[in-house]
């Protein structure tokens, strides 16, 4: 995908309350007073209001809880769900606040996790622990006064359908910071986290570029087909953005499947792994090795591999840190121009699978 960033299309309403004039209108009063306990942004297309003030907020998943915490939203998250894997990664860029968040659920929420937390706004997605045949959907959880953030990675093409992903991942995640700020009474703090994700975003995209961008393949895990990330997912903007290119990038999708000819037919400089549970690094590696697809590819035999943590490579403000990282890691091999770009998260701290976070 070669779309630029552009500004994101975040619809924000906030009603004034006008003060010192008495009026035999009561009733209008009343109205203009319940309007102004609202607040009202764009998402997945639709203007969304939720009541103020936003107390109680449920946030499912790494990259959603990232999210949340650079947005200013710690005090209001009341509980989170599937944060145990990304912990470590959360921990070195937010400090001590991690361990301090209520983690109801370790993997994906049910719906009596989510309604026993007593939230009034849930923030996830469709495949981020939304879905109809797990019966958590913005209609079932209305029933529980319960409201519904969508993450906007997600967003569905066509409502009811899987297919996923509406606008660049870049914009997907300024929107999300700067909604979440919003909503939770944080707008100056979102817009900071967003501006900052924007200011590094654009250094990389001015550093000098490959004459012949290197080719990046997301390995998500792998067994009769390969589970990676098409045009619309964090991985796509993260790839561009270091200065590479995503050989799924024709895929019009978020997460999705491909096939091992996909694979082998774009023979990848570097394969980028994604730290996730189910399937390790180190077993990844050995299907790449022995598979007939890839076991004589370029990046097989050498072993360029590169691996970061879920929460890293899904959409929020980690992004912008793997982007930093991959470029180092392309300049490391001259795969592309020395840029004088310096990454500031330190992820060498962390252990991923037994592994350093990069392999060659």
């Amino acid at each position: 995908m070669t779309a630029r960033r552009t500004a994101p299309a975040v619809g924000l309403t906030v009603t004034a309350l006008i003060l010192g004039l008495t009026t035999a209108c009561g009733a209008d009063d009343d109205t203009a007073a319940a309007e102004a306990d609202t607040v009202t942004v764009t998402n997945c297309g639709a203007e969304v209001t939720y009541q103020q003030p936003l107390e109680r907020l449920f946030v499912n998943d790494g990259g959603m809880i990232a999210i949340s915490l650079a947005a200013g939203a710690a005090d209001q998250m009341v509980a989170v769900s599937s944060m145990a894997r990304d912990t470590d990664v959360l921990r070195l860029e937010y400090g001590d606040v991690v361990d301090e968040l209520n983690q109801v659920a370790p993997d994906r929420p049910t719906l009596e996790n989510i309604v026993g937390a007593q939230p009034q706004v849930l923030y996830a997605g469709y495949n981020y622990g939304m879905s109809e045949s797990r019966g958590i959907t913005p209609e079932i959880l209305a029933q529980h006064d319960i409201a519904v953030y969508q993450l906007s990675e997600a967003c569905r093409q066509v409502a009811g359908e899987g297919t996923r992903g509406t606008m660049d991942p870049w914009v997907a995640l300024d929107t999300d910071l700067r909604n979440i700020g919003t909503i939770t009474d944080n707008a100056d703090v979102g817009a900071e986290a967003a501006d900052d994700v924007k200011t590094r975003l654009d250094a990389l995209r001015a550093a000098p570029q490959p004459q012949e961008k290197p080719t990046v393949f997301l390995f998500d895990s792998g067994t009769d087909t390969i589970f990676s990330s098409g045009s619309f997912g964090g991985p796509q903007g993260i790839i561009d953005a270091a200065g590479a290119r995503n050989a799924t990038e024709d895929v019009a999708d978020t997460w999705t499947t491909v096939s091992w000819e996909r694979l082998a037919t774009s023979d990848p400089d570097v394969i980028a792994f994604v730290d996730y549970p189910g399937q390790t690094v180190e077993e990844k590696i050995a299907v790449l090795k022995h598979h007939p697809a890839s076991k004589n590819l370029k990046a097989v035999q050498e072993n360029r591999f590169i691996n970061f943590p879920y929460a890293m490579w899904v959409s929020s403000p980690l992004n912008i840190d793997t982007a930093e990282i991959l470029r180092q890691v392309l300049e490391e091999h001259d795969l592309a121009p020395q840029s004088g770009i310096e990454p500031t998260l330190d992820v060498t701290q962390l252990q991923l699978g037994g592994n350093d976070w990069l392999e060659y």
